[in-house]
């Protein structure tokens, strides 16, 4: 039977591009108009496993989905970093001087910005995907409306690129995180040197400083740290944080040397540490 997998968006999205990378094209793609109806999928077990975006080099961290992440059951079994290339499309026989609207995911607005500062002729609309929103120009043969998607969605939907790689910076990568129900699956890493956790310092002086510091004694790299607030709280604050590590027994042996100083503490997953797909 083939794996279902949850993605954000619909066919030719960048979510199913990381999810036939990732499973391989023997799959089911249970699309997502959101992030929200994506976890509530995988809760009730509409999938076996769910891509979803966490953090993007330019547009920064997808806030929203680390708490859908600690409020959930699922677990980080991996991460793929996918090179976004965005690229402006729209009926053949269309020039940029003829587009009045772009429609497109909001992310990707964000992610080029430059270029559309040329073009201020043109409005900008935020819609649930950036392939279905290729996929809604040819299927109601839209004149004088652009997208902005993935090369595969301009192919898969006959529209013509008009302008290639327009994202602000061309070292343009998003992380995404690929999550399981289980902690055993077929897809489980061969070698585990990277893991995300969330945790709630002690709400007292140096309780933070301290976790922080037993993380950079055991020579563990802290790759990223963000907060959120504690919903109902005020001033308290979840901290999310990503670990890489050579030895996983050193990094386990730190996780119980903070717990001390943390309450809620949560290992979210403990995977490999992801490849750059180009």
């Amino acid at each position: 039977m083939k794996p279902k997998i949850a993605i954000q968006g619909f066919e030719a999205s960048f979510h199913e591009i990381v999810a036939l990378n990732f499973f391989g094209k023997d799959i089911k793609t249970v699309e997502c108009a959101s992030f929200t109806k994506l976890f509530d999928v995988m809760k009730k077990d509409g999938a076996d496993y769910a891509v979803c975006a966490i953090e993007n080099t330019l547009a920064g961290s997808i806030l929203p989905n680390y708490a859908h992440l600690r409020n959930s059951k699922l677990h980080i079994i991996g991460e793929v970093y996918l090179r976004i290339e965005m690229n402006l499309m729209a009926l053949p026989n269309q020039t940029i001087d003829t587009i009045f609207e772009v429609h497109t995911h909001p992310m990707a607005l964000l992610q080029c910005q430059l270029f559309f500062e040329k073009h201020a002729n043109i409005q900008l609309i935020e819609s649930h995907d950036t392939a279905l929103s290729a996929k809604e120009i040819r299927q109601n043969n839209i004149k004088n409306r652009a997208a902005i998607a993935s090369k595969r969605a301009a192919e898969l939907y006959n529209l013509d690129i008009l302008a290639a790689d327009i994202h602000d910076n061309k070292r343009n990568f998003t992380r995404f995180l690929i999550l399981s129900k289980s902690l055993h699956s077929e897809y489980q890493p061969d070698i585990i040197n990277k893991a995300s956790i969330s945790f709630r310092a002690h709400h007292t002086p140096g309780s933070l400083a301290k976790v922080l510091t037993i993380i950079g004694e055991h020579n563990i790299n802290l790759t990223k740290i963000q907060s959120l607030p504690v919903i109902g709280q005020e001033w308290q604050y979840y901290m999310y944080a990503d670990l890489e590590f050579d030895d996983v027994a050193v990094y386990r042996k730190m996780i119980q040397m903070i717990e001390p100083f943390t309450t809620e503490l949560k290992i979210l997953g403990e995977y490999k540490q992801g490849i750059k797909l180009s």
